[in-house]
């Protein structure tokens, strides 16, 4: 399917940049970055027979920049998108930052999330020690780490560190990422508040029991040998259904598209019992 693209306001000066397919039930996708845009998300979610509503988020992409940047500005700006395009309820898709922040969006107001997708991200923590011991692991996120410490700045700085990290963050299909990356329209608004220390955690408090306490069905969607959110995490999450990819790291939808797609087609439309 293809895209329309449009720029909506959504609240005083803000405006998202929205990409959408046509269709009826409506699908929110959540970027991850956050200074990406949403575009490396577009295949394979553009298989679904649904209206997929991929925003750039506040700052990112071509949507306005602000004045501040946390994680509940976000999460408005998005209810603000819903209301805008007349979405009473909607299926959620977050994908790593996005999911944390759809998490936070599913909490604020479950009323108008029908379902939540939490791909290659985490409702649990992730302790200091979650990689111990994997040697391959801590070889390839050094070289994004010193990126990160380097003199570099602004989208330049966003860019260069998505590239170093690009082996790390696919297992085996690092061609057609790094083919997607050069697509993307990098940002740096939120790596201010970041530094400075003064952006809030993403991750909603005492998420794991308020979300087991809802009645919205949940996905964890997952790549075995995701490098930044551990796949040993997805199994402790008892009320939610669990799909692990093999052969798949963080960018699981890049390495294995049809099974990651399959599994959200089988989510949305019945599978909607925990496992």
């Amino acid at each position: 399917m293809t895209y329309s693209e449009s720029v909506i306001p959504v609240s005083g000066d803000m405006s998202l940049f929205v990409a959408q397919t046509s269709g009826h039930r409506p699908l929110l996708v959540i970027h991850g970055g956050p200074d990406w845009d949403h575009s490396y998300l577009r295949s394979p979610v553009d298989r679904l027979a649904m209206r997929v509503v991929l925003p750039d988020l506040r700052g990112c992409g071509r949507s306005a920049k602000a004045a501040e940047y946390t994680p509940d500005l976000a999460v408005g700006d998005l209810l603000g998108l819903l209301d805008a395009l007349n979405i009473e309820q909607a299926d959620l898709l977050g994908f790593s930052y996005g999911g944390m922040l759809g998490q936070r969006l599913t909490l604020a107001a479950p009323d108008r999330v029908r379902s939540l997708i939490v791909a290659s991200s985490s409702i649990l923590p992730v302790l200091t020690n979650a990689f111990e011991g994997w040697t391959e692991r801590d070889a390839l996120r050094a070289a994004e780490s010193a990126v990160w410490e380097s003199s570099l700045e602004g989208p330049e700085l966003t860019r260069t560190a998505a590239f170093a990290g690009a082996p790390a963050n696919v297992w085996q299909a690092l061609p057609t990422y790094l083919r997607l990356l050069h697509e993307v329209r990098f940002s740096a608004e939120w790596i201010g508040p970041w530094r400075a220390g003064t952006l809030p955690p993403a991750r909603p408090e005492n998420a794991l029991e308020r979300l087991a306490a809802l009645d919205i069905p949940i996905l964890l969607l997952h790549g075995r040998y995701d490098m930044i959110f551990p796949a040993s995490l997805v199994s402790q999450v008892s009320f939610a259904r669990k799909v692990i990819l093999d052969d798949a790291g963080h960018m699981a939808h890049v390495d294995q598209p049809r099974a990651w797609i399959a599994a959200v087609e089988e989510f949305l439309s019945c599978g909607f019992t925990a496992a």
